[in-house]
């Protein structure tokens, strides 16, 4: 999950088998468009609506979310991992797991399949980042 306050919050389940990730369910709050902020407390009750019965292995989080991490950690529920955020790796590693169909995203994870549209790269001539926009 990518964890956002006013920048966006997003989660999504992942179903790993097979060798294949499909991403079947998300959550994801915006609260700069929705003109309100969600609490860690609000965050983890919808983590919990989204892991529903699922027998989630991990809940892998943005490592600069201490407060939320210590929310999930204290309710008891899901073993933590924090997220290697190193972006341009980060970003290969998606574009060959896309490429060899080993990572797909479900019809219904609108908001990813929305950024993921919408992702974009500085203007040329800048350095090799992507816009800080729709990255979640």
């Amino acid at each position: 999950m990518d964890y956002g306050t006013q920048n966006p919050f997003s989660a999504g389940l992942w179903c790993v088998n097979g060798g294949k990730a499909v991403r079947i369910r998300e959550y994801y709050y915006n609260g700069r468009e929705q003109g309100r902020m969600r609490t860690d407390q609000e965050y983890y009750e919808a983590l919990e609506q989204l892991a529903g019965d699922f027998p989630v292995e991990q809940v892998v989080i943005d490592p600069s979310a201490a407060s939320f991490i210590a929310v999930v950690r204290k309710a008891g529920r899901f073993r933590i991992r924090r997220a290697n955020n190193e972006v341009l790796p980060g970003i290969q590693l998606v574009a060959q797991l896309l490429r060899t169909g080993t990572l797909l995203i479900g019809k219904d994870c609108k908001a990813a399949i929305r950024e993921f549209s919408l992702y974009s790269w500085q203007p040329e001539g800048s350095q090799d980042q992507p816009v800080k926009e729709n990255d979640h």
